[in-house]
């Protein structure tokens, strides 16, 4: 049980903190304004660290099943759209993490029981 838990505390670890990372190490608002071209390289930035981040929990699991998976998406997107609900400014990260970020973090514990990278 402690295992299971850890493993969705840890794959939320590394989307949370992959987010955060991006938006200071560029400098941009994760509420505010931006390019085209930025919203796209932070979709493909963030499908990249969601897929670590459903892989890894899988690393940690151990299991044989996707259930920890779909709770890792289920928080990522209850955190997004209660961060969409409450925040101020425009909110095409919330809508990205809840309608892509989550769902694709589902591909990286998929593609761990697949054997991908064993």
């Amino acid at each position: 049980m402690i295992r299971n838990i850890s493993s969705v505390v840890a794959g939320y670890s590394i989307f949370a903190v992959s987010s955060a990372m991006l938006f200071i190490l560029t400098g941009h608002k994760p509420h505010g304004e931006a390019t085209i071209t930025f919203k796209i390289a932070t979709a493909v930035y963030g499908m990249v660290f969601s897929v670590l981040a459903g892989f890894v929990l899988q690393l940690i699991a151990t299991q044989k099943t996707l259930m920890l998976n779909y709770i890792l998406a289920a928080v990522i997107f209850g955190f997004a759209a209660i961060s969409l609900a409450t925040a101020s400014g425009t909110h095409w990260t919330q809508l990205f993490a809840m309608f892509i970020f989550a769902p694709v973090s589902v591909l990286g514990g998929y593609l761990k029981l697949r054997g991908v990278g064993d």
